[in-house]
């Protein structure tokens, strides 16, 4: 299948991830933090991820790159240029290939000088020196990652993920710390890399950073993709889909900064159907049901108010 930017890079189908836990005494179950999700990025394409913490938003990038912990199961479909991303193929492609941007700048190594870092096994010390110039490091090619700023350490983050030139990158919350010109600086770059044919992940609470270089906007909601609409679409709420996007879209700074009452649900807290019903003012017995995603005016959404006629 190819989309409109190009062939796809990545592809995610029915991703679920749950987490093994101890109960009281000696019991164990599965906590459910991650159900159903759906997300692809194609070439010349940033699909931006988008919701409240604790959505689960870096959960998928660990899933995606084999990084979850010991104790959590997914299952799903995750492929990779046309081919399923299995361990043996995760192991050549994860940090080639496949280039993540994590969201704790503790993921340095604090005993390897920064240049050392950027460089990684490559060699390419021209390389290294031209990246480091750009984000304005030239200067910390010597010093070890706790002898830098927050800022600076961010930088060198994404220094790392551009040196071996992937064609996909996942940025975690790339730019916490960092200020407001070199914030856009980063976005910006991501842009540049997308238009020459590559992708990007990018996945953010920053949904105003987020749309002034996004193609496509994926909504997350207690582990669950609600809607994903064109970062067009989110010059009105009239043309967003879902209740809690336009929630969202009535919260950004620039619409008011209109915050809607109640809180995400605990994973464990979820109940059958729409996982935002208890806070949706237009929920009606029927959202109580398995609603399924669903194509509206050229977006995907999760809502029993866009089921196709004779569902709802």
């Amino acid at each position: 299948m190819e989309y409109e930017n190009g062939k796809p890079i990545l592809e995610i189908e029915h991703l679920s991830v749950s987490f093994l836990r101890y109960k009281k005494g000696f019991g164990q179950d599965f906590l459910p933090v991650i159900s159903g999700l759906d997300v692809d990025v194609s070439e010349g394409e940033i699909v931006a991820v988008v919701g409240a913490s604790g959505s689960g938003k870096s959960l998928l990038a660990h899933a995606v790159l084999g990084l979850l912990p010991s104790n959590a199961v997914w299952n799903g479909e995750i492929s990779f240029r046309g081919e399923r991303l299995d361990g043996k193929r995760l192991e050549k492609l994860r940090g080639k290939k496949i280039a993540l941007v994590p969201q704790n700048v503790e993921s340095l190594d604090p005993l390897m000088k920064v240049g050392r870092q950027v460089r990684g096994v490559s060699g390419r010390g021209g390389r290294q020196r031209e990246l480091l110039r750009q984000y304005g490091l030239s200067e910390a090619e010597g010093y070890y990652p706790f002898e830098c700023s927050g800022g600076m350490c961010r930088r060198i983050l994404l220094a790392t993920a551009l040196m071996e030139d992937p064609d996909l990158i996942i940025a975690d919350e790339p730019t916490p710390g960092l200020d407001p010109a070199l914030a856009k600086k980063a976005m910006k770059d991501f842009r540049s890399f997308a238009d020459k044919g590559k992708g990007v992940l990018l996945i953010t609470h920053d949904i105003e950073l987020a749309l002034e270089v996004a193609d496509r906007i994926t909504v997350f909601y207690a582990g669950t993709m609600v809607e994903e609409a064109l970062a067009a679409d989110f010059a009105s709420e009239t043309l967003l889909r879902h209740p809690y996007t336009r929630a969202l879209w009535r919260a950004m700074p620039r619409n008011g900064f209109q915050p809607i009452a109640g809180n995400q649900p605990y994973a464990g807290e979820i109940s059958e159907g729409c996982v935002f019903r208890p806070r949706c003012a237009h929920a009606v017995p029927a959202c109580q049901e398995a609603i399924p995603l669903n194509k509206v005016r050229g977006g995907r959404v999760r809502c029993v108010r866009h089921l196709p006629e004779g569902l709802a």
